[in-house]
């Protein structure tokens, strides 16, 4: 199986449906369903790439991202915002809060395996397989 991505979402349908497309393409996906699961799933594991909704229950997501980076075993693991939050300044504050790139929803499911393939191919580039 390919890379695994760590997927925090609390919407049902959304992660079923990022799931379904990211598990075509090969990856593993595991999922939290809110804030305080994804960061206990974050100590424990060591993904290849974080996909975090920044709207969560408990701890939102850009307190997730805070705690991630501060995480010595995720350094280098690219951390993205898939949110519906696509006011002006989201993605902006996404990435000064130390995500690594931003996909606004609706997901575009045709486009989805490739911008996600890029966001690891980026780090692969920077630090090695």
């Amino acid at each position: 199986m390919g890379s695994t991505i760590l997927y925090i979402e609390d919407n049902f349908e959304n992660r079923l449906l990022v799931r379904r497309i990211l598990e075509a393409e090969g990856y593993r996906v595991v999922e939290a369903e809110d804030g305080p699961r994804g960061l206990a799933l974050a100590q424990s594991m060591r993904p290849d790439l974080i996909l975090v909704d920044l709207h969560l229950p408990d701890i939102d997501g850009y307190e997730l991202v805070r705690w991630f980076k501060q995480m010595p075993h995720l350094q280098g693991v690219p951390i993205i915002a898939l949110t519906a939050d696509v006011i002006r300044g989201t993605r902006e504050r996404a990435l000064a809060t130390g995500c690594d790139g931003y996909i606004p929803k609706p997901i575009d499911v045709d486009a989805l395996p490739a911008q996600i393939a890029a966001f690891l191919k980026t780090e692969e580039a920077r630090h090695g397989p």
